[in-house]
């Protein structure tokens, strides 16, 4: 990254820089607010306060009862125990369980399901169209006897298309299945009432909200069978062994209520990414948007630009202080091309010339004009590299 450069920071999807009222609200569960939330004496029922108090405002912004609230070390372990947990109850019946997913979730949708299937669980996966939505006739085709759990994601960390999920949860409620949601990238912009939704499982993640790492959630509806998929000292209600991260639980319940303040701020961040889009579309020859221009994040903008290898832009980006990403920031190490984009119908050669330009709270209108400054002349002197003109 070129040295003494404000770095323009355009990965919101990634990861996001925690508030500074939520970092408030942390340190003293640092510092002097250590005790164990499973001790009786006062120290440790001060942090047990704590903990309860965030698991209401997690409650309060789901519209569900705090007790259906379980604190997760991540989103990614908030994903396995959905899907680990329901199934695993229903291999207790000694029923073969059957799942849909749809092809663009996230790995950490997509990996314990490829877990389950080599154990025998029959596992479907929905295709969706070019801008990245599943049908929901598709998804009704798909249903079996033995269907015991739906996982869709609301919106995709990739290419920010917006699945219909109240329509979806409608329609499983007929058929009495279990609806699980990974809401990570939605919470900071899309309604989350979970009754409106109609899941019975729903994914958040602290760090997509200006919160602190390390501290995801599930809810999980009343009445829901599941199983724990660690075990130990019993805490969360028996279904999350281990102590409480005390300080990232209260940093989601804080973050959460910031997320609530936040909405008006939601059509001025839609703004500065249509520019964004429109600038690049306009600026430069050969690109193409992916994803759905109307079912999108307000945030999320990712582009197939045709003869740029996507790292070698995100490398040149970063040399101009601009922080990028091709897609997942979960698989950005690996040499295989984006299991998104080849579920719209991109060849490899296209998914590999992927950019992803997210933004976020502290995005500005100076900060797009610059990307739109540099960014042709970097497609340019690459696609002169490649070839490619």
């Amino acid at each position: 990254m070129a040295k003494n450069k404000k770095i323009i920071y355009l990965d919101y999807a990634a990861t996001t820089p925690i508030d500074s009222k939520v970092l408030k609200e942390i340190l003293p569960y640092l510092k002097q607010e250590y005790g164990n939330p499973s001790s009786i004496y006062n120290y440790g029922q001060k942090a047990q306060e704590a903990i309860d108090k965030a698991r209401g405002n997690v409650g309060d912004f789901l519209n569900c009862s705090p007790s259906e609230i379980i604190f997760t070390g991540s989103a990614t372990e908030a994903n396995n125990l959905a899907i680990f947990g329901t199934v695993r109850a229903w291999q207790k019946r000694g029923k073969k369980p059957h799942i849909i997913i749809s092809q663009i979730e996230h790995h950490a949708v997509l990996e314990p399901c490829k877990t389950l299937e080599k154990e025998g669980v029959e596992v479907s996966y929905l295709p969706v169209n070019k801008e990245g939505l599943i049908s929901v006739s598709d998804l009704k085709g798909a249903i079996k006897e033995n269907t015991v759990l739906v996982s869709i994601m609301y919106a995709n960390n990739e290419i920010g298309t917006i699945q219909p999920i109240a329509e979806i949860g409608k329609l499983l409620k007929k058929f009495k299945i279990l609806f699980h949601t990974d809401a990570v990238q939605a919470v900071n912009y899309l309604n989350c009432d979970v009754q409106k939704l109609g899941v019975d499982l729903f994914t958040i993640s602290g760090h997509k909200i200006y919160g602190p790492k390390g501290i995801g959630a599930l809810y999980v509806k009343k009445g829901t069978e599941i199983l724990p998929i660690i075990y130990g000292g019993g805490q969360e209600e028996g279904i999350r062994s281990g102590t409480e991260n005390v300080a990232g639980i209260v940093g989601l319940g804080a973050a959460l209520v910031e997320v609530k303040l936040r909405q008006a701020e939601v059509k001025d961040l839609e703004k500065l990414r249509n520019e964004l889009i429109d600038g690049i579309l306009k600026n430069i020859p050969d690109v193409k948007l992916n994803g759905s221009q109307e079912h999108r994040l307000p945030n999320n903008t990712n582009f197939t630009v045709r003869g740029a290898e996507g790292e070698s832009m995100v490398i040149a980006l970063d040399g101009e202080g601009i922080a990028a990403s091709t897609g997942s920031a979960c698989s950005s190490r690996s040499l295989e091309p984006s299991h998104v984009l080849l579920a719209l119908g991109l060849s490899k050669e296209e998914a590999h010339c992927s950019l992803r330009l997210t933004l976020g709270r502290y995005t500005t209108e100076d900060e797009i004009n610059q990307v739109l400054k540099v960014l042709p002349s970097i497609v340019n002197r690459l696609r002169q590299i490649s070839g490619i003109k």
